[in-house]
């Protein structure tokens, strides 16, 4: 195992390190970049492609790790506390990075694929509310997770942190939803969407069949072109004063219910 050490911040590879926490750098060098012992084990033990681990030299290479990593595969390189500083967006540096490419998953690959029960999200902002749904899409064993145009980008180091490893169990897949839907439907797929003028309720709805559970942004909920793909409207019932749920537990309640139904 080779090991390579780098102090300066000024470092032609820190700075291209550093441009993976924005998302022109992460799609210029298809790369993104993730934190912490936790999701770098997660991340190697998904067989995720992880290019090069980055330590603190202070803190020495992170217990467990180089027995995970494929030898050979994995670039080990040292650095000092600044070029750790420079490289996340955390106030306190964990003393672990990695550098991962990309997976390219595509549509074509998602319907070839069984596609019993997926969460679509149509603009959901919030990096918060997109790990949460990816954890509980995880939690169900939901085959995948569709990310449409306008929703905020996965590898945001926000986001990543916030699915908590979960986006490495299971694939998740950006794409045009005016093109996928339809395709969806012909495989015999029902498309479900929320909505609160809906008259029917998650509960008295058959979700035991290959389902798509869509939901939309924070604010406006699903756009009228994807909620005029959807087969059927549901909403959750509410019995006290709030007027609808966060999005992130919205999708929460309707995987479980889905499972739920699925194990009766």
């Amino acid at each position: 195992m080779t090991h390579t050490e780098i102090m300066s911040v000024q470092n032609a590879r820190v700075k291209e390190w550093a441009q993976l926490l924005e998302r022109k750098g992460r799609d210029k060098q298809g790369k993104y970049i993730i934190e912490g012992h936790h999701l770098v084990e997660e991340a190697l033990h998904a067989g995720a492609s992880v290019e090069t681990i980055i330590y603190s030299l202070e803190k020495g290479v992170p217990g467990g790790l180089a027995d995970l990593a494929t030898p050979g595969a994995v670039e080990w390189v040292g650095v000092s506390q600044a070029v750790l500083a420079k490289c996340t967006d955390t106030q306190t540096p964990q003393g672990v990075l990695a550098i991962v490419a990309r997976p390219q998953l595509g549509m074509d690959e998602l319907l070839a694929g069984e596609h019993d029960l997926v969460v679509v999200l149509d603009g959901v902002q919030d990096p918060g509310n997109l790990g949460t749904i990816i954890r509980s899409a995880d939690a169900v064993g939901a085959k995948a997770v569709v990310l449409g145009r306008g929703t905020v980008d996965l590898y945001n180091p926000k986001t990543i942190r916030s699915t908590m490893g979960s986006m490495y169990h299971l694939p998740i897949v950006e794409a045009d939803l005016g093109l996928l839907l339809p395709r969806a439907r012909e495989r015999g797929v029902r498309l479900v969407t929320t909505s609160l003028q809906a008259q029917r309720s998650c509960y008295d709805t058959d979700l035991r069949q290959p389902t798509w559970l869509i939901l939309g942004n924070e604010g406006r909920g699903v756009s009228p072109e994807v909620a005029a793909q959807s087969d059927v409207q549901v909403i959750i019932p509410m019995q006290g004063k709030a007027e609808s749920l966060n999005v992130a537990m919205a999708a929460t309640v309707l995987l479980f219910e889905a499972s739920r139904q699925r194990l009766m």
